[in-house]
């Protein structure tokens, strides 16, 4: 059986927490897009951890953790990664990567850096991560496969080829150093040495796990939010954050999906530029951000502070639609517990109407939100086990989003840890 955990929203809804809590159950965690441009924060008995690569189940012994053919993978980044776990006590995981993933190659970073740098005031707040130039690469069909790094004659002549054209742009356009063939071959013998062991024809290996019956997790990173067709574009990410793309990027059939878990925040936040109707300002985002999380609303990749606001239905429901939702996670709850009362974004006004449909992304940077407010509890529930055991009001409120959302909650985080969960019955 195939699930999947995807966002919601804009990303950093706490997907890493629920994966690492699936992982428990299942054999196998892929994933299926993105790159190290985004982290998950993960608290559990080995510490507290920012996974960018690594699929969030990797602190199990039983499991194996897969970079599926939809990732963009900095080979350096993963293994830096898994020393550093490593170091922390973690066992060592069990890892294989797609020979039909692409690699994130110096320059890409490079590109992205110069390409904000350029953009100035318009810029797309890239945590310049090299993911934009990555996914342009391997869509212009000039990307490398790591199958490739494999095939020496291939390599040499299609890192001569890829570097004509890359030093046509690095000199004319951003006025920046060459890159040099011979030291790009010799970076990529490097890359090719460090995967070499991990290598393996995932969609073949998933192929034979599931008619093994083992639980398979797919991890998709950032939000419905940030999808290059159905998100705020164009301020979105590079590849498709929805649960149907799992199918793509991890080479498994769609019909294998059963259910799709998606995360939503109890209120919103999000990294990065673009329109966010329910957003909040000043002292009353500061504190949010401060209180939120564990240890504040801070980008885990690029430290920063994430910008606030609360819940919002309309985004929420849109986005659990796209997801093809069976199962909402509600996240980070136990936050709420200082509000007397708790805003929640309704319906958007658009010219004059109101909505409760997400629009497309010229007509949302004109929505205003229409806040409804619900009574807080004024207490902290981190510990609290049983749904019947919350405070009355955080009942209504969860059921109040759930009505609205249109979506089962089934599972509430009301803390940080690996435990810190309680499941709904539906």
């Amino acid at each position: 059986m195939v699930k999947a955990v995807v966002g919601a929203n804009w990303g950093d809804e706490g997907k890493g927490k629920i994966t690492d809590m699936l992982a428990k159950e299942a054999d196998i965690i892929v994933r299926f897009q993105g790159g190290a441009n985004a982290g998950h924060t993960i608290v559990n008995n080995y510490g507290k951890f920012a996974l960018h690569t690594l699929p969030s189940g990797v602190f199990y012994d039983h499991t194996t953790s897969i970079i599926g053919n939809g990732v963009a993978l900095n080979i350096p980044l993963l293994f830096k990664e898994v020393q550093e776990i490593v170091s922390k006590g973690v066992p060592e995981p069990k890892i294989l990567v797609s020979d039909r993933a692409q690699i994130v190659m110096p320059y890409h970073i490079l590109f992205d850096q110069y390409e904000e740098e350029r953009l100035g005031k318009n810029s797309f707040g890239s945590t310049k991560s090299g993911i934009a130039p990555f996914y342009s690469d391997k869509y212009a069909k000039i990307g490398f496969q790591v199958s490739e790094l494999f095939d020496e004659e291939l390599l040499q002549e299609k890192v001569k080829r890829v570097c004509e054209t890359k030093n046509v742009i690095l000199e004319h356009l951003y006025h920046k150093p060459a890159i040099n063939p011979d030291e790009l071959l010799e970076t990529l013998h490097e890359y090719r040495d460090m995967v070499k062991p991990f290598v393996c024809d995932v969609s073949l290996y998933l192929h034979n796990a599931l008619k093994e019956g083992k639980e398979i997790l797919l991890e998709g990173q950032l939000g419905t939010l940030k999808d290059p067709d159905h998100g705020i574009y164009p301020m979105v990410t590079s590849s498709s954050t929805l649960a149907a793309y799992g199918a793509i990027g991890a080479g498994v059939p769609p019909y294998e999906i059963k259910q799709v878990i998606t995360v939503c925040k109890a209120y919103s936040s999000a990294v990065g530029a673009g329109a966010f109707v329910s957003e909040i300002f000043g002292e009353e985002a500061d504190e949010l951000r401060r209180r939120g999380g564990d240890g504040g609303e801070f980008g885990a990749t690029t430290g920063r502070p994430r910008r606030m606001g609360w819940f919002d239905c309309v985004a929420s429901k849109y986005g659990c639609r796209l997801q093809g939702t069976t199962d909402v996670a509600f996240t980070v709850l136990d936050v709420l517990g200082y509000l007397d009362e708790i805003p929640v974004c309704t319906a958007y006004k658009v010219n004059g109407e109101i909505t409760t449909e997400f629009p497309t992304t010229a007509l949302l940077e004109k929505a205003e939100p229409v806040i409804e407010k619900l009574p807080g509890w004024k207490c902290d529930i981190r510990g609290i086990k049983n749904y019947e055991d919350l405070p009355e009001n955080c009942r209504k409120y969860i059921e109040f989003v759930e009505e609205k959302i249109g979506y089962p909650i089934t599972m509430v985080s009301n803390g940080p840890g690996r435990d810190d969960i309680i499941y709904r019955n539906k």
